[in-house]
């Protein structure tokens, strides 16, 4: 359980603990003498919070490592992603509210296409939009093999998901993507015995799949991702003692909150506005809410620097709408840096921002950055400790020892 000493410091509250995270928000200036995107953005609203609350940075997983998106978004919910190593296929598996249960095996797939000779040409067959994809998965969803289950469901865009069930099912398989163009698909390959005959079974239904598809313009093949079996997290519930609710737009993101035991929330539109009115609507029922803004990560991996200050200006115009709610706890920060300038995420430290209604101890900084955030009084902290944090600031820690 990830911090189980917190167990026995619980006390009961009526506070409610907002964490607002925009996916990878640091990043660093295009020039040397520059600012970052986050330093760039007009955002008085989150200067306010940063001249009223306290400011740190975080480190995702260790010193010096570049993190994905669901080890990053585990070490804020205040899981090791060390110790809880969880795969793709379970957080896309989940996230597109797919039944996923303990002894089955997920895993990502990607459409792409590929030539006459069965080679590569686009990796992801040319971004095919979700309604021309529905049609495609509905293909794969057809293809049964003997001894096991299989069922399909569309993620987004050119991404799918794949659950297998069945006895004996291991998921350590390496993927089948070879990332690169001109070559073909690889097969499912075992990493432990445990693995081999799970390995077989994806191989025959891959290559019962793409005989299903190979009439297609662009999604005439499929690569699979990130083979994951049920990790059996802890739940919010049980180790914070809190009813916690997920509002994001993202499968992957919706995925990793419901393996923590979080509420998925269900929404029309993909703005921060409409996110923070989801949060209004399902306010009365919880007491924690994270809150995830994808965007920010979308336009730092496509170099769009003016494009990713837009975005962070986007949050912050409508953030008044999320304060009026009276939240005792406000957490502003993201999951890992994403660089414009590196089209990547990064190993970067990552700005953090903590405020709260009664207890917050300010600093000597006013404005929400990431250089402000390097001299803010929190210092710099693994993101694990995100949530203790959160719980003291909203008066739900009692004190260790006599």
């Amino acid at each position: 359980m990830p911090k189980e000493y917190l167990k026995d410091l619980l006390i009961p509250s009526e506070s409610k603990i907002v964490l607002l995270v925009m996916d990878g928000l640091g990043g660093l200036p295009m020039e040397a003498d520059g600012k970052t995107e986050l330093e760039t953005a007009k955002t008085p609203n989150m200067d306010k919070l940063a001249a009223e609350g306290t400011l740190g940075q975080t480190i995702p997983i260790r010193p010096g490592i570049t993190p994905g998106s669901g080890p990053a978004h585990l070490a804020l919910f205040g899981y090791d992603p060390i110790a809880y190593d969880v795969g793709r296929g379970a957080l896309e598996a989940t996230g597109a509210g797919m039944d996923f249960q303990p002894g089955d095996v997920a895993v990502r797939g990607n459409f792409c296409t590929v030539d006459e000779n069965g080679l590569i040409t686009d990796r992801r067959a040319g971004r095919i939009p979700s309604e021309e994809s529905i049609h495609v998965v509905e293909k794969l969803a057809k293809v049964s093999i003997p001894g096991v289950e299989t069922k399909v469901k569309l993620v987004k865009e050119y991404r799918f998901a794949v659950v297998m069930r069945g006895e004996g099912l291991h998921g350590e398989i390496d993927d089948t993507d070879p990332q690169r163009t001109g070559v073909a698909p690889l097969p499912a390959v075992a990493t432990d015995p445990n693995s081999e005959k799970t390995a077989e079974l994806f191989n025959q239904w891959i290559a019962k799949a793409r005989e299903a598809i190979a009439d297609e313009p662009k999604a005439n093949c499929l690569t699979l991702r990130g083979f994951a079996s049920d990790p059996g997290l802890p739940k919010y519930k049980d180790v914070y003692g809190l009813r916690a609710a997920c509002v994001a737009v993202y499968p992957m993101y919706r995925g990793v909150s419901n393996l923590v035991g979080m509420d998925v929330q269900s929404f029309a539109g993909e703005y921060p506005a409409d996110e923070f009115k989801a949060v209004a609507n399902a306010w009365d029922d919880y007491d924690f809410f994270f809150v995830h803004i994808k965007k920010t990560d979308s336009m730092g991996e496509d170099g769009n620097f003016d494009g990713k200050v837009h975005i962070i200006e986007s949050v912050d115009e409508a953030l008044p709408a999320l304060m009026d709610l009276n939240p005792d706890v406000v957490i502003i920060t993201g999951d890992h840096s994403t660089p414009a300038k590196m089209r990547s995420h990064s190993w970067h430290p990552v700005p953090f921002l903590i405020w709260s209604s009664q207890y917050s101890m300010p600093d000597t900084q006013t404005h929400f950055g990431e250089r402000a955030c390097a001299q803010g009084g929190l210092g710099t902290i693994p993101a694990t400790d995100t949530m203790s944090l959160a719980l003291a600031h909203a008066g739900r820690l009692q004190k260790y020892g006599a």
